[in-house]
């Protein structure tokens, strides 16, 4: 078949009762809707095909009627397997009243396995979903009572425990792009994500099944840029081109040159957020943001944190990405959320969570339903609403720093800022912090095994967590701890000694964020936790530049240690650490003194290897340091488990 241009109506014509389709899209970016609106005319119309088994990674609708919603007949379908259920309700009032099989499962595992699929592999090997909804000890992702089979199980490999995803055969794959040749040759440069669109026309071929792709136009075959096309025509079986209303760039902008990487626009028009709980737990959430590092930043709340990295004119300090594959830039919200601005590269799906997956991120930051206190999280099962993980689990379990964020309590809530105090007008409706989540989503216990470093923020407090549970670590200025706080919650967390949040959060106009972040303040870097009697140094994203940078370092430790009166052992986080190399020797003589005089054990963490390798060269100068990948080999090692590397 040379000519590969054909209706909707044929293109659909070819699916059978029973087969497994694929469909692509990420919110509304990149989701097929000529095709699934030729799939649901089809059946409403013929009653065929039926029964058939569908999966998506990312959710692929608007929360109302398009995208995925479009196939909420009953009959159509048998088994619905995927990522995140938010924006397709119809689909999910199926699920939740048992009238389909359905799963939930990590939007990044369903990426991978289209990859794995392709690659004829049995399924998905990762540690993404441990502790969670997903591991087959606490449900396996099944969403309902009828749904028995089990897609997910634990396997042990060299004494570790992994989750394997089983894989399937994709009988059908919907992909989209922008121009096709009538080879089926693909290209995508108005699309504003590439997605996994690639991958899934591999899995669907490699089965043996249909490819069909939806495009906005034809060119002659011959006349596309090889290096532009993303979907080869050896895989691709026929092309519809849509309507334009039925193939928008994103539900909420027709097209914008902008996310197509056509342009890059100015930041400097986009207002500011109000002085509201948004921007409050925004800023503090900002205030983690890591200088050189890569971050993640998830819908809802965390939207936020872009708008005040932007008002604060921070946005170069560090690398913004989403699931979906852009990297650099400002990630767009709402019905827009997984497109980008002045983005540096655009990844397939699949790849990004590669990278996550692997521990690529410094910083995440994500919203927050509802908490307990073991810390664990549920942002996906509430009662009879089904809004699914996403890739929540994948972002949530492997990110260096997690932030959650979310409001105190929800519905109805209403604060006030005044005189730089937070006044709570109106208590929300229902408790965020609960005895038990009702889904765990977030595993507070596997974290805290792993030693993260793990903050829950809120617009009147800051938790985080421990190896005990959560902690109170910050209170709003204006907020009774017992009033404000404990009144609301259905279990007590740890208190001692919480301190005043930032008094900037609670001002108006900008707080000097990039100043903050750029210059050497050592105020809160030294800690000494008694408890567990180890010193915490957090010289995390410090900038040293000069030999008096490094007095002022030596100054504050000593200080600290010559209180303590006696060794201690001692734990350094260099991630995003930068030393001037005029002042690498004096640096390291420095930590010399500083370990023969004050500290009885030492260990360091970095994130990124060459950082590791830069860091290990300077102190090696003078002495043998210990430096890993993270606080929870650094802790051991520190306390006597682990051996140096």
């Amino acid at each position: 078949m040379r000519n590969k241009i054909v209706s909707a109506a044929d293109a659909v014509a070819v699916i059978a009762a029973g087969d497994m389709l694929a469909t692509s899209g990420f919110v509304g970016i990149g989701t097929p809707d000529e095709l699934l609106l030729a799939l649901a005319k089809r059946f409403v119309e013929t009653g065929e095909p039926r029964n058939l088994d569908l999966v998506f990674a990312a959710g692929q609708g608007d929360g109302r009627d398009r995208g995925l919603n479009q196939l909420a007949h009953d009959g159509l379908l048998r088994r619905v397997i995927g990522g995140h259920w938010g924006l397709i309700p119809q689909l999910a009032r199926l699920a939740v009243e048992d009238r389909i099989e359905a799963y939930n499962l990590p939007q990044g595992c369903i990426s991978q396995l289209y990859r794995d699929i392709a690659a004829r592999k049995p399924g998905t090997l990762s540690k993404v979903g441990i502790g969670t909804f997903v591991d087959p000890r606490l449900g396996g992702g099944k969403v309902n009572a009828v749904t028995t089979e089990d897609l997910v199980r634990v396997m042990e490999i060299d004494d570790e425990e992994w989750l394997f995803y089983k894989a399937f055969k994709i009988d059908v794959a919907f992909v989209r792009g922008t121009t096709a040749d009538q080879h089926g040759n693909i290209t995508m440069e108005r699309e504003a994500l590439t997605l996994d669109n690639l991958a899934m026309a591999m899995a669907a071929h490699n089965s043996g099944g249909v490819v069909i792709a939806q495009v906005e136009r034809i060119a002659r075959h011959g006349s596309l840029d090889p290096r532009a096309v993303r979907i080869p025509g050896t895989l691709v079986d026929c092309v519809v081109v849509a309507q334009p209303e039925n193939h928008r760039q994103t539900y909420g902008t027709a097209y914008s040159a902008a996310f197509a990487s056509e342009i890059q626009v100015p930041l400097d028009n986009i207002k500011p957020l109000p002085l509201d709980e948004r921007k409050i737990i925004a800023r503090r959430c900002a205030m983690e943001l890591p200088v050189d590092g890569v971050v993640n930043l998830g819908i809802g709340m965390p939207e936020g944190v872009s708008a005040v990295a932007n008002e604060e004119r921070v946005l170069d300090l560090f690398t913004l990405t989403a699931e979906p594959g852009i990297v650099g830039g400002m990630p767009a919200s709402g019905l827009d959320f997984g497109a980008g601005l002045n983005v540096e590269a655009i990844v397939d799906q699949n790849q990004q969570f590669d990278f996550y997956d692997g521990g690529g991120l410094d910083m995440a930051c994500l919203g927050m339903a509802e908490c307990d206190a073991e810390g664990n999280v549920n942002v996906s099962r509430f009662g009879p609403k089904l809004a699914g993980a996403g890739g929540f689990i994948n972002i949530s379990q492997n990110a260096r720093t997690l932030v959650l964020a979310g409001t105190f309590t929800a519905g109805g809530l209403e604060v006030a800022v005044e005189s730089g105090r937070l006044c709570i007008v109106q208590e929300g409706r229902a408790r965020k912090f609960c005895s038990a989540v009702q889904q765990i989503t977030f595993s507070g216990k596997h974290a805290a095994a792993q030693g993260r470093r793990v903050l829950y923020v809120t617009e009147r407090c800051v938790f985080e967590l421990t190896a005990k549970g959560l902690r109170l670590a910050e209170v709003a200025p204006g907020i009774d701890i017992e009033r404000d706080i404990l009144a609301h919650m259905s279990f007590r967390p740890i208190i001692d000694q919480p301190e005043v949040m930032d008094a900037r959060i609670f001002a108006p106009g900008p707080i000097g964020l990039r100043s903050q972040l750029l210059d050497l303040d050592l105020s809160g870097r030294v800690k000494h936790d008694a408890q567990r009697d180890l010193l915490f140094l957090h010289f995390q994203h410090l900038h040293v530049r000069s030999e008096d940078d490094v007095a002022r370092i030596r100054q504050a430790v000593s200080a600290c240690c010559e209180a303590i009166g006696r060794k201690v052992p001692v734990i350094v986080n260099y991630d995003g650490f930068r030393l001037d190399e005029s002042v690498a020797e004096a640096y390291a003589r420095m930590v010399t003194e500083m370990e023969e005089r004050f500290y009885s054990r030492v260990s360091r963490h970095a994130g990124g290897a060459f950082r590791r390798m830069q860091l290990t060269r300077t102190l090696t100068r003078t002495i043998a340091p210990a430096v890993f990948d993270c606080l929870g080999a650094a802790t051991e090692y520190v306390e006597g488990d682990r051996p140096a590397r």
